[in-house]
């Protein structure tokens, strides 16, 4: 059984390189077959004149290869469009029953189980809440859920299953203060390996990413924003993080851990702290307990936050600021189009946060710097377990 790292604690490739593909002409028919899927999957449906021309291939070969794709069922063709003039087209679109994947979203109040189609839709899901990671209450929760998500599917859809994403915190360990959690059950994620976790349950292949990586990548590919070429992606979650988006790919940096805003150094006064511990949700959870506030409502789905909540102003301003302070920054070293902000929040805050931010960035000084946009990302909160639900499926379709 193989698997593929898209992040570890050592230096990887990235996870599109470390999987097999055939040599010779197979290979190139192989890497032909990503670029259409791939490009078919951003633009969501096209003629085969149109993806010739886009992948440089010629007409025929265009068409031999997209023959073979709907025979395997992984594309289908639409119903024909009539121009002006000349023969109708025929455009193709990704079948959403061509293949499947499962999500495991290891995160800081929930472990979450996703299985979604082709196109990103969600099949099947569950989830278990906790007061922090337990490796212990993980493999219960494994050893019942991943069976669980695959017995409804038909004996077809279960041999389309493409494989296992993990999405998982970097050094889950370090952050035992800040969550709550018994220093102990924290250090004991230190040494697991979690791909051999994972196929202790499955014989599926697994991938692995950190989590907010695999969020930017669910904005990347299933979001809204697709006309951004080079974006940092802020999710703001019990810890905040984030990704990069470097000509309209993922870019994982060389040990997987690009766009960890969360290390970023801040200064608020005459302290000298990390974003995380500025522009993160355990710090209005913080500030809620210390009101005797009860906090579940943060991490229930439909996340709806009750109405005139206390510390919520402070809170979200103090957010904004540290989200500014790397935004310019970022801004300065990459030259970006925008940043998309998201996260496990409701959307009503999330707004009030861009608002903010953009409020912010239209009073600084930006001397030498080009114009930047301030985005909310289309996602919402499910979009590390949209992400991590997707490796599986890109591993194997995608460039």
């Amino acid at each position: 059984m193989s698997s593929y790292a898209l992040t570890s604690s050592q230096p990887v490739s990235p996870l599109w390189q470390k999987s097999t593909l055939p040599k010779g002409q197979s290979a190139l028919r192989a890497a032909n077959e990503r670029r259409i899927l791939s490009l078919i999957r951003h633009h969501k449906e096209l003629p085969k004149s149109v993806i010739a021309k886009e992948t440089g291939l010629s007409a025929q070969a265009a068409t031999v290869i997209i023959n073979k794709l709907e025979e395997d069922g992984l594309v289908k063709r639409g119903a024909p469009q009539r121009g002006k003039r000349g023969q109708p087209t025929v455009p193709f679109s990704l079948n959403p029953q061509g293949a499947f994947g499962i999500g495991i979203k290891i995160g800081r109040r929930n472990i979450h189980i996703t299985l979604i189609d082709f196109t990103g839709n969600v099949v099947n899901a569950r989830s278990k809440p906790w007061n922090y990671p337990s490796v212990t209450t993980m493999r219960s929760f494994l050893a019942q859920a991943i069976s669980e998500l695959i017995a409804p599917l038909s004996d077809d859809q279960q041999q389309r299953m493409s494989g296992i994403g993990v999405a998982i915190p970097f050094e889950l360990w370090r952050w035992s203060e800040q969550t709550g959690a018994p220093e102990a059950e924290l250090l004991a994620w230190k040494d697991i390996d979690m791909l051999a976790e994972v196929e202790r349950f499955s014989d599926l292949p697994v991938y692995l990413c950190n989590d907010d990586t695999a969020a930017c990548a669910a904005e990347l590919w299933f979001g809204k924003h697709n006309d951004l070429t080079d974006y940092l992606y802020c999710f703001i979650g019990t810890f905040i993080g984030g990704g990069l988006v470097l000509n309209r790919h993922l870019h994982t940096g060389r040990t997987g851990n690009a766009g960890a805003i969360g290390s970023l150094p801040t200064f608020s006064g005459a302290s000298n702290k990390q974003l995380i511990e500025q522009s993160s949700l355990y710090l209005l959870e913080q500030a809620l307990k210390h009101r005797a506030i009860d906090t579940h409502f943060l991490h229930q789905q439909p996340l709806q936050w009750p109405d005139n909540l206390p510390v919520l102003n402070g809170w979200l301003e103090q957010v904004a600021d540290g989200l500014m302070h790397t935004a310019i920054s970022a801004q300065a070293l990459l030259d970006l189009d925008a940043i998309v902000i998201d996260g496990a929040i409701p959307e009503n805050i999330k707004a009030r946060i861009v608002s903010r931010c953009q409020a912010k960035l239209t009073g600084a000084d930006m001397r030498g710097l080009s114009p930047l946009q301030i985005k909310p990302g289309s996602i919402g909160a499910g979009a590390q377990s949209l992400g991590c639900a997707n490796l599986p499926l890109l591993a194997l379709y995608s460039i």
